[in-house]
């Protein structure tokens, strides 16, 4: 973990993707290519297709009923969609955190460690090892070391995102996604949930969806801009906001629509 992280720059595949929920179809034929060890944030106004597109990168979208693709998305060079790829595996290798925090009603610690619990592993040490490096890496270890065992309920809301962060990178998976993590957090939270974004990337891969279009300025190598399904415009960050080649990218991002 301590070596300096490599920046593969199609270290995440999305070759000429479509999904589709039943009849609707959310994502049309989109191609990019997502670095390793950046920051890729995808904005769009609501519905067009930003969640889609994150949840199929660790394919949480199939537990829906009914949805199916076209197209391909490897990571690593391999396909999501492989029949030796086992879709448990996929979900350890990516991590996720969702808009609303939601730990477990189990202490601190447990929360962070729930994933070695359900794999077998028991050992102290390890499990001990594990809580320490995966809350100093969500930047939460100082304010909770001497708690570990209360209720994650007892932690304010930011301290629960980080908390769950902390959960999500325990099992050191590769890749991070993050479905607008700070929509429920206060201005100071927010600032400290962006500062992490920016220390992770030294481990993990993040792709992030967000609202904000500061807090894509402010956290994102990349940027993706997204509307009604297809991919408008994807480009280095400052690129983006600064000199849009595209105009709906040039109106999104001044507000002249949402």
């Amino acid at each position: 973990m301590s070596a300096a992280p490599s920046h593969r720059p199609d270290f995440i595949r999305v070759d000429n993707f479509s999904f589709h929920y039943g009849e609707k179809q959310a994502i049309f034929n989109i191609d990019m290519d997502i670095p390793e060890h950046q920051v890729t944030a995808l904005i769009g106004p609501s519905g067009c297709g930003k969640s889609t597109l994150l949840r199929n990168l660790n394919r949480m979208n199939d537990l829906i009923e009914g949805v199916h693709h076209e197209g391909d998305i490897r990571i690593g060079g391999t396909s999501l969609y492989d029949p030796s790829v086992e879709v448990i595996s996929l979900r350890k290798r990516v991590g996720m955190v969702f808009q609303k925090y939601n730990p477990f009603a189990k202490s601190i610690y447990e929360n962070v460690i729930f994933s070695l619990r359900v794999a077998g592993r028991s050992k102290k040490s390890e499990l001990d090892a594990t809580v320490e490096w995966a809350l100093k890496s969500a930047a939460l270890w100082d304010e909770v070391k001497d708690r570990l065992h209360d209720s994650a309920f007892s932690l304010s809301g930011g301290q629960q995102q980080r908390l769950c962060i902390a959960r999500a990178i325990a099992n050191q998976p590769e890749i991070l996604l993050m479905d607008e993590p700070c929509a429920a957090l206060d201005p100071t939270a927010t600032l400290k949930i962006e500062e992490l974004i920016l220390t992770l990337t030294q481990q993990f891969t993040i792709v992030i969806v967000t609202h904000n279009m500061e807090q894509a300025t402010r956290c994102s190598d990349h940027t993706a801009f997204l509307y009604m399904g297809r991919l408008v415009e994807y480009g280095e960050t400052m690129q983006v906001f600064e000199r849009p080649a595209k105009p709906e990218t040039e109106a999104y991002i001044s507000g002249r629509f949402s």
